[in-house]
């Protein structure tokens, strides 16, 4: 699908119109030969027509709440809807109640005048990075579909909805990088706010200290309008800031172990793409993210909360659980009070030393993930390769949501390579001024 502002321009302009719009999303959507029986779980034809028609009613009485007006967009199987069943990409609540009132961020995005195209599959309960999900099958990556290869996860449904060009925006969370995987696995950008920047209320948790909501789409501005949106700002986007003289660190611990050849291509590139362009590019050393593994060796902060969240559910039903994620959330069930009370004072200190070291610096600079996507069929046959993928393709994102800070991802991938994501991310609270820095970092990569 074109980009969100291309078409809001071709909406002003009177050139098309939602229906219009909607009904090529829905043959796409439904079309046998592509992956939306796997990309959505729900998809209500009648009620996405009637919203079509409703923007197109409005705009020519004058109303247009925002650029996204008329526009579809994807909400992931985690967020309330008034009316729908929100199922969480499970088994077990597929026969839950509907809910009876939007999530906020839902509420934001109707407000906007958004068109509420379908719910998106995901790992059930959002707990693995892989995407993977065996109650409603797997969308697979746009690149090389022949094979099948894992779109990322959580946020599986949302990232493939928008690179198929069904919707302008998937509406995702992030717990450990589930918008951020799923873009850079499929090529497209995902962004992870300051957690606090949108509210999570109505949207089915993981981990309470680690949620976050974000937008998935084609460009750095769509998710910055998106983002406006949903944290409830005025739609605009930041303009592009200036590369000369920009501050970036490379963090040396952990996050440059162990690249594909793939990527590590892409991402030296990218680095010397923007060194020619002024950029001040700074190796530094970051030694607490080498200490990620020890602080979670026993039981794991996303374990530990996620417990909580689903001990009675999981008495009643467990045995209607992907068993990947039955057995990632039991892992918290070691954990005690003091356990937990331990790990929070134990990330307060982390996040103080490492904001410390970040503070010279406009913005981080790594991979997104640290191999091109891998094919679905070996990692459904062995468990083994099952969990070291997974804590392989979590392992630069995760960093981020233990640091409460924000970050990006964009494609740095040559054209028709396998697609390889680049992260830029920041601290707690500087989401306008890393927006600001994606622009020009994604309008350089362009001039390739």
């Amino acid at each position: 699908m074109t980009k969100l502002s291309e078409l809001a321009q071709a909406l002003a302009a009177g050139r098309t119109t939602s229906e219009a719009i909607v009904e090529e999303a829905l043959a796409r959507a439904t079309d046998p030969a592509g992956e939306g029986a796997r990309t959505f779980i729900a998809l209500d034809r009648v009620r996405i027509l009637a919203q079509a028609r409703a923007s197109d009613a409005l705009r020519k009485a004058g109303i247009t709440p925002s650029p996204l007006a008329g526009l579809p967009v994807s909400v992931k199987d985690l967020f309330d809807v008034a009316g729908e069943v929100t199922a969480a990409g499970s088994a077990v609540l597929r026969n839950a109640p509907p809910a009876t009132v939007d999530s906020p961020a839902v509420a934001r995005l109707r407000a906007a005048g958004a068109v509420l195209f379908g719910r998106t599959n995901m790992t059930e309960f959002a707990y693995s990075g892989l995407g993977l999900n065996p109650h409603h099958g797997t969308p697979a990556s746009p690149w090389d579909r022949a094979t099948g290869r894992i779109p990322g996860g959580s946020s599986s449904g949302g990232a493939v909805s928008v690179a198929d060009g069904v919707v302008v925006m998937g509406l995702g969370t992030d717990t450990g990088g589930s918008t951020r995987i799923p873009a850079a696995l499929c090529g497209v950008v995902g962004y992870k706010p300051t957690a606090a920047r949108i509210p999570t209320a109505g949207v089915f948790p993981l981990a309470m200290s680690l949620d976050s909501v974000g937008p998935m789409a084609q460009s750095v501005e769509c998710c910055a309008l998106c983002d406006a949106i949903l944290a409830g700002e005025p739609p605009r986007a930041p303009r592009a800031a200036a590369l000369a003289g920009l501050r970036l660190a490379i963090p040396q611990t952990l996050v440059l172990d162990q690249l594909d050849q793939a990527v590590a291509a892409a991402y030296q590139a990218v680095l010397s793409r923007l060194a020619a362009a002024g950029c001040r590019i700074v190796d530094a050393p970051f030694l607490p993210f080498g200490e990620i593994a020890e602080i979670n060796r026993r039981v794991g902060l996303s374990p530990m909360q996620a417990h909580y969240v689903h001990r009675e559910l999981l008495a009643r039903a467990g045995e209607g659980y992907d068993p990947r994620v039955r057995f990632r959330i039991l892992a918290g069930e070691r954990a005690s009070a003091a356990d937990y009370l331990a790990m929070l004072a134990t990330r307060r200190d982390w996040i103080e030393r490492v904001s410390a070291e970040a503070e010279p610096y406009d913005a981080l600079l790594m991979p997104t993930v640290p191999i091109a996507p891998p094919a679905i069929a070996p990692l459904l046959r062995d468990e083994d390769a099952y969990r070291s993928t997974n804590m392989q393709v979590l392992r630069n994102t995760s960093l981020i949501n233990f640091l409460d800070g924000c970050a990006i991802s964009l494609p740095c991938h040559e054209p028709g390579s396998a697609p390889v994501g680049l992260m830029l991310a920041s601290t707690a609270g500087r989401d306008h001024a890393l927006f600001a820095i994606a622009r020009a970092v994604e309008a350089l990569l362009a001039r390739r």
